[in-house]
């Protein structure tokens, strides 16, 4: 009798280990990461300045303070929603800081927190409105926008007769906050402003609530369905009210660094900006329907939108080429983020 040997069956390839690239293909900022490092590329080579200390500090600068918000925006982007109040509110909190300050003679600290209850305040209506209307919260925010806009111009007015707050440096209690959100800290002798570590700091903290949170999940399940998250018992409404809530105190906090950096404030501050926090969050790997992005994704593109604007700034080109710049990097983050879905989506299958 004759034994036959039968050879074992071929293993399933598609039980193999991922490759790295497929794993790379699935975090939404690797397009950012790259087109971080094109830029840093082109423009270490195009000027000498831009690779200084002194020349790194100050596009680091520039990022963060962008960067802080872009982070904020890109959760809520996420969550399925746009805040287009997010510019006019990082000039609505530094008023509500001076003022009280400069002409009710409060404590900058005591100013601080009331400038973010006010915050929250205009970020938990926000999100109430946007649930309780089902109005898109592009109609919303945008309302919120125009509302604060007046209420910046007309208050200030009212109150100075122009429409410019100053004299925070004689407040009680400015040394201490400003300190804590406007000092510089020393590397190489090249001052480097705090702002850079909120940023870091902030990133930090909402890529951990995203990644590693329950909270995090309820984000990317809402801004991908909405109606089949809330069937299965996530809070659709609270994590939305909270998602606009933090945008607010993202807002807060820029206002607060601008407020006590320069010690006065314009009325018509931030108005424009709402758009780059988009940009920026799309660039860094946030699709515009919600579901589908990244808190690191969209530090890197504040950071792409810094070494950029700092870097035509040392080629001695026209500053208006920024904006051509801007235009160019949506478009491409806008069709890079859907390829990089669909492929991510394949992977996953």
């Amino acid at each position: 009798m004759t034994v036959t040997a039968t050879a074992p069956p071929a293993a399933d390839e598609r039980l193999g280990k991922p490759r790295a690239m497929d794993q790379l293909i699935k975090r939404p900022e690797i397009g950012a990461m790259l087109g971080a490092l094109l830029v840093f590329l082109f423009f270490s080579v195009v000027t000498e300045q831009f690779l200084s200390v002194g020349g790194a500090a100050t596009w680091l600068d520039d990022a963060s303070m962008l960067g802080i918000m872009a982070v904020a925006v890109a959760m809520l982007m996420i969550g399925g929603e746009f805040d287009l109040s997010a510019g006019v509110m990082t000039a609505s909190t530094a008023l509500v800081t001076a003022l009280l300050a400069t002409q009710l003679g409060l404590n900058v600290w005591l100013a601080l927190l009331v400038s973010l209850a006010f915050a929250l305040g205009v970020g938990a209506l926000n999100g109430w409105l946007v649930m309780r209307t089902g109005l898109p919260s592009f109609i919303v925010t945008l309302g919120s926008f125009l509302a604060l806009q007046g209420l910046n111009l007309g208050v200030t007015r009212l109150v100075t007769g122009s429409v410019q707050v100053s004299g925070m440096r004689e407040a009680a209690g400015y040394e201490s906050a400003g300190f804590l959100f406007a000092s510089t800290f020393q590397i190489g002798g090249t001052s480097f402003y705090v702002s850079i570590i909120w940023w870091v700091l902030f990133t930090v903290v909402a890529s951990t609530v995203l990644m590693r949170t329950r909270f995090g999940n309820w984000i990317f399940a809402i801004g991908g369905a909405a109606q089949s998250s809330r069937a299965v018992g996530v809070p659709v409404v609270r994590s939305k009210i909270l998602l606009f809530m933090t945008t607010a105190f993202a807002a807060w906090l820029v206002g607060s660094i601008n407020i006590l950096r320069y010690a006065s404030v314009q009325a018509n501050q931030g108005i424009g900006l709402e758009f780059q926090y988009i940009i920026a969050a799309v660039i860094g790997g946030c699709l515009l329907t919600g579901g589908f992005g990244s808190a690191v994704g969209a530090a890197i593109g504040a950071l792409i939108f810094g070494m950029a604007r700092q870097g035509i700034v040392y080629a001695g080109w026209n500053s208006d080429w920024f904006q051509l710049f801007l235009g160019v990097m949506l478009l491409a983050a806008v069709l890079v983020n859907n390829m990089l879905r669909r492929r991510a989506e394949r992977v996953r299958r």
